[in-house]
Protein backbone atom coordinates (compact mmCIF):
# COMPACT_ATOMS: atom_id res chain seq x y z
CA UNK A 1 0.00 0.00 0.00
CA UNK A 2 1.42 3.53 -1.17
CA UNK A 3 1.18 6.79 0.81
CA UNK A 4 1.52 9.99 -0.92
CA UNK A 5 1.98 13.26 0.63
CA UNK A 6 -0.60 15.71 -1.14
CA UNK A 7 -0.31 18.97 1.20
CA UNK A 8 2.53 20.93 2.03
CA UNK A 9 1.89 21.67 5.80
CA UNK A 10 4.96 20.89 7.05
CA UNK A 11 7.16 23.17 4.31
CA UNK A 12 9.23 20.21 3.65
CA UNK A 13 9.38 19.86 -0.17
CA UNK A 14 6.80 17.35 -1.96
CA UNK A 15 9.14 15.59 -3.38
CA UNK A 16 10.99 14.93 -0.31
CA UNK A 17 10.73 11.00 -0.37
CA UNK A 18 11.65 11.02 -3.91
CA UNK A 19 15.13 12.45 -2.73
CA UNK A 20 16.27 10.25 0.15
CA UNK A 21 15.23 7.15 -1.86
CA UNK A 22 17.31 8.47 -4.89
CA UNK A 23 20.04 9.02 -2.30
CA UNK A 24 19.54 5.73 -1.13
CA UNK A 25 19.93 4.10 -4.43
CA UNK A 26 23.29 5.55 -5.00
CA UNK A 27 25.10 2.35 -3.54
CA UNK A 28 22.87 0.34 -6.12
CA UNK A 29 23.72 2.32 -8.86
CA UNK A 30 27.94 2.22 -7.78
CA UNK A 31 26.84 -1.75 -7.74
CA UNK A 32 24.85 -1.67 -11.08
CA UNK A 33 28.14 0.42 -12.70
CA UNK A 34 30.86 -2.28 -11.50
CA UNK A 35 28.58 -4.99 -12.42
CA UNK A 36 28.72 -3.65 -16.29
CA UNK A 37 32.20 -3.05 -16.14
CA UNK A 38 32.91 -6.57 -14.81
CA UNK A 39 29.99 -7.75 -17.69
CA UNK A 40 32.08 -5.70 -20.47
CA UNK A 41 35.26 -7.82 -19.07
CA UNK A 42 33.75 -10.70 -19.39
CA UNK A 43 32.95 -10.12 -22.74
CA UNK A 44 36.68 -8.90 -23.50
CA UNK A 45 38.27 -12.68 -22.10
CA UNK A 46 35.66 -14.27 -24.07
CA UNK A 47 37.09 -12.29 -27.20
CA UNK A 48 40.29 -13.01 -26.03
CA UNK A 49 39.37 -16.87 -25.86
CA UNK A 50 38.70 -16.86 -29.32
CA UNK A 51 41.87 -15.11 -30.59
CA UNK A 52 43.79 -17.53 -28.32
CA UNK A 53 42.03 -20.50 -30.02
CA UNK A 54 42.93 -19.85 -33.19
CA UNK A 55 46.80 -20.73 -32.48
CA UNK A 56 46.68 -24.64 -32.26
CA UNK A 57 43.47 -24.48 -34.60
CA UNK A 58 45.93 -23.11 -37.14
CA UNK A 59 48.75 -25.32 -36.38
CA UNK A 60 46.15 -28.66 -36.40
CA UNK A 61 46.13 -29.65 -39.70
CA UNK A 62 49.84 -29.17 -40.27
CA UNK A 63 50.77 -32.99 -38.97
CA UNK A 64 48.70 -35.87 -38.69
CA UNK A 65 49.95 -39.67 -37.25
CA UNK A 66 52.64 -40.58 -39.86
CA UNK A 67 53.78 -36.63 -40.90
CA UNK A 68 52.89 -34.03 -43.31
CA UNK A 69 49.13 -33.70 -44.14
CA UNK A 70 49.71 -31.69 -47.37
CA UNK A 71 51.19 -33.75 -50.17
CA UNK A 72 51.06 -33.23 -53.85
CA UNK A 73 50.37 -36.25 -55.84
CA UNK A 74 52.32 -35.87 -59.62
CA UNK A 75 50.93 -38.66 -62.30
CA UNK A 76 53.57 -39.34 -65.48
CA UNK A 77 50.25 -38.82 -67.64
CA UNK A 78 47.02 -37.69 -66.03
CA UNK A 79 45.16 -38.79 -69.23
CA UNK A 80 46.20 -42.39 -68.04
CA UNK A 81 45.73 -42.54 -63.96
CA UNK A 82 44.98 -39.93 -61.90
CA UNK A 83 44.79 -40.06 -58.27
CA UNK A 84 43.51 -38.48 -54.34
CA UNK A 85 45.73 -38.81 -51.57
CA UNK A 86 44.56 -39.68 -48.07
CA UNK A 87 46.88 -37.01 -45.77
CA UNK A 88 46.79 -39.56 -42.80
CA UNK A 89 47.69 -42.49 -44.66
CA UNK A 90 49.88 -42.06 -47.56
CA UNK A 91 53.56 -41.84 -47.63
CA UNK A 92 56.16 -39.44 -49.67
CA UNK A 93 58.03 -42.11 -52.46
CA UNK A 94 57.22 -42.82 -56.06
CA UNK A 95 56.13 -45.98 -58.02
CA UNK A 96 55.45 -47.15 -61.83
CA UNK A 97 52.48 -47.86 -62.94
CA UNK A 98 51.54 -50.08 -66.11
CA UNK A 99 48.17 -50.09 -67.14
CA UNK A 100 47.68 -53.17 -68.99
CA UNK A 101 44.03 -54.18 -69.52
CA UNK A 102 40.87 -51.53 -67.84
CA UNK A 103 38.03 -53.53 -66.15
CA UNK A 104 34.46 -53.39 -68.36
CA UNK A 105 30.93 -54.51 -67.65
CA UNK A 106 29.71 -56.79 -69.21
CA UNK A 107 27.30 -56.35 -72.42
CA UNK A 108 25.60 -57.28 -75.54
CA UNK A 109 24.06 -55.25 -78.53
CA UNK A 110 21.10 -55.97 -80.19
CA UNK A 111 20.88 -56.19 -84.58
CA UNK A 112 19.90 -53.09 -86.08
CA UNK A 113 16.39 -51.56 -86.25
CA UNK A 114 15.06 -49.05 -88.76
CA UNK A 115 13.71 -46.77 -85.84
CA UNK A 116 13.46 -46.85 -81.64
CA UNK A 117 9.78 -46.11 -81.32
CA UNK A 118 7.77 -47.57 -84.32
CA UNK A 119 9.21 -51.03 -85.39
CA UNK A 120 7.77 -53.85 -82.98
CA UNK A 121 9.77 -56.61 -81.76
CA UNK A 122 6.96 -58.58 -80.87
CA UNK A 123 5.57 -59.77 -77.58
CA UNK A 124 7.40 -62.58 -75.04
CA UNK A 125 10.59 -62.03 -72.39
CA UNK A 126 14.04 -61.64 -71.68
CA UNK A 127 16.28 -63.80 -69.53
CA UNK A 128 19.30 -62.56 -67.67
CA UNK A 129 21.76 -64.42 -65.37
CA UNK A 130 23.21 -61.96 -62.99
CA UNK A 131 25.23 -62.02 -59.91
CA UNK A 132 21.95 -61.69 -57.75
CA UNK A 133 20.57 -64.44 -59.68
CA UNK A 134 18.14 -65.32 -62.90
CA UNK A 135 16.19 -62.46 -63.82
CA UNK A 136 13.38 -62.17 -66.30
CA UNK A 137 11.80 -58.69 -68.05
CA UNK A 138 8.24 -59.50 -69.62
CA UNK A 139 7.26 -57.04 -72.81
CA UNK A 140 3.80 -57.03 -74.42
CA UNK A 141 3.84 -56.48 -78.18
CA UNK A 142 2.61 -52.94 -77.91
CA UNK A 143 5.85 -51.63 -76.04
CA UNK A 144 8.51 -53.96 -78.15
CA UNK A 145 9.68 -51.55 -79.84
CA UNK A 146 13.58 -50.64 -78.67
CA UNK A 147 12.74 -47.83 -76.41
CA UNK A 148 9.84 -49.99 -75.22
CA UNK A 149 12.23 -52.72 -74.30
CA UNK A 150 14.49 -50.37 -72.77
CA UNK A 151 12.29 -48.85 -70.54
CA UNK A 152 10.68 -51.97 -69.65
CA UNK A 153 14.48 -53.73 -68.53
CA UNK A 154 14.95 -50.45 -66.68
CA UNK A 155 11.87 -50.49 -65.22
CA UNK A 156 12.17 -54.09 -63.55
CA UNK A 157 15.65 -53.05 -61.95
CA UNK A 158 16.99 -56.26 -62.61
CA UNK A 159 20.78 -55.24 -62.34
CA UNK A 160 20.93 -54.26 -66.39
CA UNK A 161 21.36 -50.90 -67.52
CA UNK A 162 19.04 -50.54 -71.07
CA UNK A 163 19.53 -47.96 -73.56
CA UNK A 164 18.76 -47.11 -77.27
CA UNK A 165 22.17 -46.29 -79.78
CA UNK A 166 22.01 -44.69 -83.17
CA UNK A 167 24.55 -46.96 -84.85
CA UNK A 168 25.65 -45.05 -87.60
CA UNK A 169 24.88 -48.18 -89.70
CA UNK A 170 22.40 -48.17 -93.00
CA UNK A 171 18.99 -46.84 -92.34
CA UNK A 172 17.46 -50.40 -92.14
CA UNK A 173 20.07 -51.02 -88.98
CA UNK A 174 20.13 -47.27 -87.33
CA UNK A 175 19.23 -47.74 -83.95
CA UNK A 176 20.21 -50.71 -81.44
CA UNK A 177 19.25 -51.74 -78.25
CA UNK A 178 22.37 -51.95 -75.61
CA UNK A 179 22.37 -53.83 -72.84
CA UNK A 180 25.48 -53.42 -70.01
CA UNK A 181 25.58 -54.53 -66.25
CA UNK A 182 25.76 -51.81 -64.02
CA UNK A 183 29.21 -52.38 -62.76
CA UNK A 184 32.51 -53.49 -64.43
CA UNK A 185 34.52 -56.42 -63.43
CA UNK A 186 34.06 -60.57 -63.37
CA UNK A 187 32.40 -60.89 -60.17
CA UNK A 188 29.51 -58.46 -61.77
CA UNK A 189 28.87 -60.45 -65.02
CA UNK A 190 26.07 -61.02 -66.52
CA UNK A 191 25.23 -63.60 -69.42
CA UNK A 192 23.02 -61.70 -71.86
CA UNK A 193 20.31 -62.95 -72.38
CA UNK A 194 18.06 -65.37 -73.71
CA UNK A 195 15.31 -63.61 -75.67
CA UNK A 196 11.89 -64.94 -76.59
CA UNK A 197 9.40 -62.99 -78.78
CA UNK A 198 6.60 -63.51 -81.18
CA UNK A 199 5.01 -61.77 -84.32
CA UNK A 200 7.35 -58.54 -84.33
CA UNK A 201 7.77 -56.60 -87.18
CA UNK A 202 11.50 -57.63 -87.34
CA UNK A 203 13.49 -60.49 -86.08
CA UNK A 204 15.27 -59.27 -82.46
CA UNK A 205 18.74 -61.06 -81.67
CA UNK A 206 22.26 -60.13 -80.29
CA UNK A 207 24.83 -59.43 -82.49
CA UNK A 208 28.22 -59.09 -80.03
CA UNK A 209 28.47 -59.68 -76.81
CA UNK A 210 31.50 -58.91 -74.19
CA UNK A 211 31.68 -60.60 -70.96
CA UNK A 212 32.61 -58.39 -67.88
CA UNK A 213 36.83 -58.08 -67.16
CA UNK A 214 38.84 -57.02 -64.44
CA UNK A 215 41.70 -54.37 -64.97
CA UNK A 216 45.12 -55.63 -64.49
CA UNK A 217 48.07 -53.22 -63.95
CA UNK A 218 51.40 -53.64 -63.30
CA UNK A 219 53.02 -51.69 -60.00
CA UNK A 220 56.90 -51.54 -60.09
CA UNK A 221 57.01 -54.83 -61.92
CA UNK A 222 54.24 -57.12 -60.16
CA UNK A 223 50.92 -57.63 -61.93
CA UNK A 224 48.10 -57.11 -60.26
CA UNK A 225 44.20 -57.96 -60.76
CA UNK A 226 41.28 -55.28 -59.65
CA UNK A 227 37.34 -55.27 -59.95
CA UNK A 228 37.31 -51.85 -61.09
CA UNK A 229 39.35 -49.17 -62.39
CA UNK A 230 39.80 -47.72 -59.14
CA UNK A 231 42.91 -48.84 -56.85
CA UNK A 232 42.63 -48.01 -53.36
CA UNK A 233 45.43 -48.39 -51.39
CA UNK A 234 48.14 -50.07 -53.67
CA UNK A 235 49.87 -47.30 -53.22
CA UNK A 236 49.05 -46.53 -49.29
CA UNK A 237 46.79 -43.88 -48.92
CA UNK A 238 46.15 -43.23 -52.43
CA UNK A 239 43.26 -43.62 -54.55
CA UNK A 240 44.09 -44.52 -58.36
CA UNK A 241 41.62 -44.07 -60.97
CA UNK A 242 42.34 -45.61 -63.94
CA UNK A 243 41.86 -44.18 -67.24
CA UNK A 244 43.68 -45.78 -70.33
CA UNK A 245 46.23 -48.52 -70.83
CA UNK A 246 49.53 -47.55 -71.26
CA UNK A 247 51.42 -51.21 -72.25
CA UNK A 248 55.26 -51.53 -72.37
CA UNK A 249 55.14 -47.33 -71.62
CA UNK A 250 55.57 -47.36 -67.51
CA UNK A 251 54.62 -43.91 -66.15
CA UNK A 252 55.60 -42.26 -62.58
CA UNK A 253 53.40 -41.64 -59.98
CA UNK A 254 55.02 -39.44 -57.40
CA UNK A 255 54.04 -38.37 -53.88
CA UNK A 256 55.35 -35.46 -52.40
CA UNK A 257 54.92 -32.91 -49.05
CA UNK A 258 53.61 -29.95 -50.63
CA UNK A 259 56.15 -27.78 -48.72
CA UNK A 260 54.06 -24.76 -50.43
CA UNK A 261 50.82 -25.58 -48.40
CA UNK A 262 52.82 -26.21 -45.63
CA UNK A 263 54.77 -22.85 -45.10
CA UNK A 264 51.43 -21.36 -45.95
CA UNK A 265 50.24 -22.85 -42.85
CA UNK A 266 52.86 -21.65 -40.88
CA UNK A 267 52.16 -18.58 -42.14
CA UNK A 268 48.71 -18.64 -40.36
CA UNK A 269 49.87 -19.90 -37.10
CA UNK A 270 52.02 -16.64 -36.91
CA UNK A 271 48.99 -14.86 -38.19
CA UNK A 272 46.89 -16.23 -35.23
CA UNK A 273 50.01 -15.71 -32.59
CA UNK A 274 50.47 -12.00 -33.66
CA UNK A 275 47.34 -11.47 -33.49
CA UNK A 276 46.83 -12.27 -29.59
CA UNK A 277 49.84 -10.54 -28.86
CA UNK A 278 49.01 -7.03 -30.59
CA UNK A 279 45.76 -7.64 -28.31
CA UNK A 280 47.66 -7.96 -25.29
CA UNK A 281 49.73 -5.31 -26.55
CA UNK A 282 46.69 -2.72 -26.45
CA UNK A 283 45.71 -3.25 -23.39
CA UNK A 284 48.64 -1.30 -21.74
CA UNK A 285 48.19 1.53 -24.61
CA UNK A 286 46.63 4.55 -23.52
CA UNK A 287 43.11 5.37 -25.08
CA UNK A 288 40.37 8.07 -24.38
CA UNK A 289 36.92 6.59 -22.61
CA UNK A 290 34.19 8.11 -23.11
CA UNK A 291 34.75 10.77 -20.55
CA UNK A 292 37.77 11.78 -22.71
CA UNK A 293 40.16 10.89 -20.22
CA UNK A 294 42.95 8.82 -21.10
CA UNK A 295 43.02 5.55 -19.51
CA UNK A 296 44.69 1.42 -20.19
CA UNK A 297 42.68 -1.11 -21.66
CA UNK A 298 40.48 -2.78 -19.28
CA UNK A 299 43.14 -5.33 -18.51
CA UNK A 300 45.69 -2.95 -18.38
CA UNK A 301 48.26 -4.28 -15.84
CA UNK A 302 46.82 -6.81 -14.63
CA UNK A 303 48.60 -10.02 -13.68
CA UNK A 304 46.16 -12.00 -15.60
CA UNK A 305 47.17 -10.41 -19.16
CA UNK A 306 50.69 -10.54 -17.85
CA UNK A 307 50.83 -14.61 -17.10
CA UNK A 308 49.35 -15.28 -20.42
CA UNK A 309 51.77 -12.78 -22.08
CA UNK A 310 54.88 -15.03 -20.47
CA UNK A 311 53.15 -18.17 -21.63
CA UNK A 312 53.20 -17.51 -24.85
CA UNK A 313 56.27 -16.27 -25.17
CA UNK A 314 57.57 -19.56 -23.82
CA UNK A 315 56.05 -21.31 -26.56
CA UNK A 316 57.99 -19.70 -29.23
CA UNK A 317 61.16 -19.71 -26.80
CA UNK A 318 61.42 -22.95 -25.14
CA UNK A 319 63.74 -25.59 -26.95
CA UNK A 320 61.97 -28.90 -28.21
CA UNK A 321 63.77 -32.02 -26.39
CA UNK A 322 63.65 -35.75 -27.06
CA UNK A 323 61.67 -35.03 -30.58
CA UNK A 324 64.70 -36.96 -32.48
CA UNK A 325 64.96 -33.92 -34.52
CA UNK A 326 68.52 -32.12 -35.14
CA UNK A 327 65.98 -28.87 -34.68
CA UNK A 328 65.60 -27.75 -31.28
CA UNK A 329 64.70 -24.38 -31.35
CA UNK A 330 61.76 -22.23 -33.60
CA UNK A 331 64.18 -20.02 -34.74
CA UNK A 332 66.24 -22.25 -36.89
CA UNK A 333 62.65 -22.51 -39.29
CA UNK A 334 62.55 -18.59 -39.42
CA UNK A 335 60.50 -18.03 -36.38
CA UNK A 336 61.30 -15.37 -33.58
CA UNK A 337 60.53 -12.33 -31.98
CA UNK A 338 60.83 -9.15 -33.06
CA UNK A 339 61.56 -5.89 -31.34
CA UNK A 340 57.89 -4.09 -31.60
CA UNK A 341 57.17 -7.61 -29.04
CA UNK A 342 55.19 -9.75 -32.40
CA UNK A 343 57.00 -13.06 -33.41
CA UNK A 344 58.39 -12.07 -37.31
CA UNK A 345 58.02 -15.18 -40.04
CA UNK A 346 60.87 -15.82 -42.81
CA UNK A 347 59.17 -18.14 -44.93
CA UNK A 348 62.08 -18.27 -47.39
CA UNK A 349 64.33 -19.64 -44.70
CA UNK A 350 61.42 -21.99 -44.07
CA UNK A 351 60.84 -23.04 -46.49
CA UNK A 352 64.94 -23.99 -47.31
CA UNK A 353 65.03 -25.87 -44.15
CA UNK A 354 61.90 -27.82 -45.22
CA UNK A 355 62.99 -28.50 -48.28
CA UNK A 356 66.60 -29.82 -46.90
CA UNK A 357 65.30 -31.62 -43.79
CA UNK A 358 61.51 -32.58 -43.98
CA UNK A 359 62.17 -35.02 -41.68
CA UNK A 360 63.65 -32.89 -39.37
CA UNK A 361 60.90 -30.67 -39.58
CA UNK A 362 58.04 -32.76 -39.49
CA UNK A 363 59.54 -34.10 -36.49
CA UNK A 364 60.14 -30.81 -34.22
CA UNK A 365 56.62 -30.08 -35.07
CA UNK A 366 55.34 -33.49 -34.54
CA UNK A 367 57.41 -34.73 -31.43
CA UNK A 368 55.47 -38.08 -29.75
CA UNK A 369 52.45 -36.32 -30.26
CA UNK A 370 51.60 -35.40 -26.90
CA UNK A 371 54.13 -34.41 -24.37
CA UNK A 372 57.12 -33.34 -26.78
CA UNK A 373 57.04 -31.16 -29.89
CA UNK A 374 56.29 -27.70 -31.02
CA UNK A 375 53.03 -28.33 -32.03
CA UNK A 376 51.76 -30.84 -28.95
CA UNK A 377 53.91 -27.83 -26.42
CA UNK A 378 51.14 -25.18 -28.11
CA UNK A 379 48.30 -27.39 -27.42
CA UNK A 380 48.92 -27.93 -24.02
CA UNK A 381 49.73 -24.65 -23.37
CA UNK A 382 46.83 -22.63 -24.99
CA UNK A 383 44.83 -24.99 -22.90
CA UNK A 384 46.32 -24.54 -19.67
CA UNK A 385 45.47 -20.73 -20.59
CA UNK A 386 41.99 -21.18 -22.46
CA UNK A 387 40.25 -24.36 -21.16
CA UNK A 388 37.08 -23.17 -20.00
CA UNK A 389 37.05 -25.52 -16.51
CA UNK A 390 40.82 -25.17 -15.42
CA UNK A 391 42.27 -22.35 -17.46
CA UNK A 392 43.86 -19.32 -16.67
CA UNK A 393 41.25 -17.44 -18.51
CA UNK A 394 38.30 -19.85 -17.43
CA UNK A 395 39.12 -19.00 -14.01
CA UNK A 396 38.96 -15.52 -14.02
CA UNK A 397 35.96 -16.31 -16.10
CA UNK A 398 34.12 -18.12 -13.28
CA UNK A 399 35.73 -15.35 -10.58
CA UNK A 400 33.73 -12.51 -12.50
CA UNK A 401 30.80 -14.51 -13.17
CA UNK A 402 30.74 -15.50 -9.48
CA UNK A 403 31.07 -11.69 -8.92
CA UNK A 404 27.87 -10.19 -10.69
CA UNK A 405 25.84 -13.14 -9.27
CA UNK A 406 26.67 -11.78 -5.85
CA UNK A 407 25.83 -8.41 -7.13
CA UNK A 408 22.81 -9.27 -8.47
CA UNK A 409 21.45 -11.10 -5.18
CA UNK A 410 22.77 -7.36 -3.36
CA UNK A 411 20.99 -5.43 -5.94
CA UNK A 412 18.16 -7.61 -5.62
CA UNK A 413 17.88 -7.51 -1.86
CA UNK A 414 18.56 -3.94 -1.94
CA UNK A 415 16.16 -2.68 -3.76
CA UNK A 416 13.22 -5.02 -1.86
CA UNK A 417 14.41 -2.69 1.01
CA UNK A 418 13.90 0.65 -0.71
CA UNK A 419 10.45 -0.18 -1.85
CA UNK A 420 9.86 -1.07 1.98
CA UNK A 421 11.75 1.93 2.82
CA UNK A 422 9.85 4.43 0.23
CA UNK A 423 6.54 2.69 1.66
CA UNK A 424 7.29 3.33 5.39
CA UNK A 425 8.93 6.96 4.47
CA UNK A 426 5.55 7.76 2.79
CA UNK A 427 3.22 6.71 5.71
CA UNK A 428 5.72 9.06 8.19
CA UNK A 429 5.51 11.95 6.28
CA UNK A 430 1.88 11.78 5.62
CA UNK A 431 0.96 11.53 9.07
CA UNK A 432 3.66 14.08 9.55
CA UNK A 433 1.31 16.20 7.07
CA UNK A 434 -1.87 14.54 8.67
CA UNK A 435 -0.29 15.95 12.16
CA UNK A 436 0.84 19.52 11.43
CA UNK A 437 -2.14 20.22 9.02
CA UNK A 438 -4.42 19.66 12.23
CA UNK A 439 -2.12 21.80 14.23
CA UNK A 440 -2.19 24.88 11.85
CA UNK A 441 -6.42 24.35 11.78
CA UNK A 442 -6.36 24.20 15.66
CA UNK A 443 -4.02 27.35 15.55
CA UNK A 444 -6.47 28.96 13.12
CA UNK A 445 -9.09 28.49 15.61
CA UNK A 446 -7.45 30.05 18.23
CA UNK A 447 -6.00 32.84 16.30
CA UNK A 448 -9.98 33.36 15.35
CA UNK A 449 -11.31 33.00 18.72
CA UNK A 450 -8.43 35.31 20.06
CA UNK A 451 -9.55 38.03 17.22
CA UNK A 452 -13.62 38.03 18.00
CA UNK A 453 -12.79 38.43 21.93
CA UNK A 454 -10.67 41.42 21.02
CA UNK A 455 -13.51 42.80 19.30
CA UNK A 456 -16.15 42.24 22.01
CA UNK A 457 -14.41 44.05 24.19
Amino acid sequence: MGFRINGMASGLPPNIVDQIIDAERIPIKQMEMKKNQDEDKLKIIGEFSEKLSKIPKSVEDLIGIKGFKNFNFTSGDPQVVSGVVDPETTIPGNWQIEILQLAKKAGVKSTGFPDKNKTLAGAGYFKFETSQGEKEVYVSRNESTLDGIANAINRSQSGINAQVIESGKSDSEKFQLLLTGLEPGKNNNVEFPRVYLLDGDEDFDFEEKLPGQNAKIKLDGFEFELPDNTAKDLIPGVNLELKQINPNRPLVINIREDFEVIGDKMKEFVDAFNESLSWIQGQSKLSKDKSGRERLGPFGGDSLIRSVESRLRQVIQSPQMGTESRLTRLNELGVEFSRNGTINFNKDKFSKVLTSQPQDVMKFLRGNGFSSGFIPQVKNALSTITNPTTGTLGNRQKGIQARIKQMDERIERKEAQLVKREDSLRKKFSDLETKMSRIQSQGAAVAGMAQKGGQGA
